[in-house]
């Protein structure tokens, strides 16, 4: 009789089989050595461990079990060269879960070791790290791959106005390999807004799109879409939409970017392009410099935003008196170190007073304004909505002027 046939008339077979899987665990959780208590022990199981140790079977449902005896029992008898090695003759090959563990964090750390500046500022966050491995389906060797493909698009950032499309074709060698949703777009864009959020605190409860994190790096994702719109901005020795609204694509702010003559002046900032309209109505070319964010902006607006603040405009914002109103306004306060522009509490007790036949309601999702503390208060308490139009003669007396009524801004 081979020891194998041997060792499965002593340790093998169903009836065994739990008694053999508790006895593996140990040895996969790297604790299979020393003195083991096993308790809950059926009388087979009982007389199985009392046989190869040479003990007498007795009653109790446990055993102290000195794992070094049982080695070395097993190979006096000539079964096996341990119980470790018995056990795999049995059943197969124990998976060790500790060091496979350990192993594996061995190789997620050299993953992080081989990140730099951007990417490594994400993944030591838990969340980035977590977005990593969901990229990779929890597999480091792939996370190496993504790392490796979105350190070397990081490299190439800001641009100056590329496509995206152009700059996957030149860096990773596929024109879609940028495109929405794939991994390491994914793994860059998440990189970029980290960053980003470092470096300004910024702390405003708004999810920018991808195309205007794009843009904020230089690369064009549907440029032509939702241009900006202005007056009267002054650029190079002209001004450009002098008198009428106008339009800025993103791929012109991009590409071949105005250059703004604006140092020290207030270019004004409004939510709405009806208000942009009636400017343009009432003053035309006398209008002071105005753009629109058109609702939250987008790319852009971002850009043309971000543009005339780098130029040195004094920017002043004013906003629909409603909850997105004040989360757009955060938003161009913080990023662009705009001042409220007639935006202020008072300001909006004054509009509520002038206007009482207006009724919208104003809604439940509040928002407090960074720069006014009582803000959000004076209209939750007034309960009522003011869009910029019911406001626009007084907007419309400050674009004549072309600055900020004075005190009361």
């Amino acid at each position: 009789m081979s020891r194998l046939e041997r060792l499965q008339r002593l340790l093998g077979g169903a009836q065994l089989s739990e008694l053999r899987a508790r006895l593996r665990s140990r040895y996969e959780r790297g604790a299979g050595s020393g003195i083991v208590t096993l308790a809950r022990l059926s009388e087979t199981e009982r007389a199985a461990l009392a046989g190869l140790l040479g003990r007498p079977l007795r009653l109790a449902a446990s055993m102290r079990i000195d794992i070094g005896a049982l080695d070395a029992a097993l190979r006096r008898g000539g079964l096996a060269d341990s119980l470790h090695s018995a056990l795999e003759m049995l059943d197969g090959p124990i998976t060790d879960r500790v060091a496979e563990r350990a192993s594996l964090q061995d190789r997620w750390d050299g993953v992080h070791r081989t990140c730099e500046a951007q990417l490594a500022t994400l993944l030591d966050d838990a969340r980035g790290h977590g977005l990593l491995k969901r990229l990779a389906h929890s597999d480091p060797d792939i996370a190496a791959q993504l790392c490796e493909a979105a350190q070397c698009v990081l490299l190439r950032l800001p641009a100056a106005g590329m496509a995206r499309s152009r700059l996957a074709a030149e860096v990773l060698g596929d024109a879609h390999a940028l495109d929405a949703g794939r991994p390491v777009a994914t793994l860059v864009l998440a990189a970029l807004r980290r960053q980003r959020n470092r470096d300004e605190a910024d702390d405003i409860q708004y999810e920018e799109s991808a195309r205007a994190t794009w843009a904020d790096a230089g690369v064009l994702v549907n440029e032509l879409a939702r241009p900006a719109l202005f007056l009267n901005l002054p650029a190079a020795g002209a001004v450009l939409a002098q008198g009428e609204p106008g339009y800025l694509s993103l791929r012109a702010l991009l590409r071949a970017p105005p250059h703004w003559e604006v140092a020290a002046r207030t270019v004004f900032v409004c939510e709405n392009p009806n208000l942009l309209a009636i400017a343009a109505d009432a003053l035309g070319r006398r209008c002071a410099p105005l753009v629109c964010t058109d609702g939250m902006p987008a790319a852009a607006q971002r850009t043309l935003l971000a543009q005339l603040a780098a130029a040195g405009a004094g920017l002043c914002y004013h906003g629909d008196f409603d909850w997105p109103g004040v989360r757009i306004g955060n938003w161009v306060m913080r990023r662009c170190n705009a001042q409220p522009w007639r935006y202020r509490a008072h300001d909006y007790l004054a509009a509520v007073t002038a206007a009482d036949e207006y009724r919208r309601p104003l809604g439940a999702d509040r928002c407090d304004a960074g720069w006014d503390a009582e803000l959000a208060a004076a209209m939750q308490a007034g309960g009522r909505a003011i869009d910029e139009e019911v406001v626009a003669d007084a907007l419309l007396a400050d674009l004549a002027l072309g600055r900020l009524p004075e005190k009361r801004q």
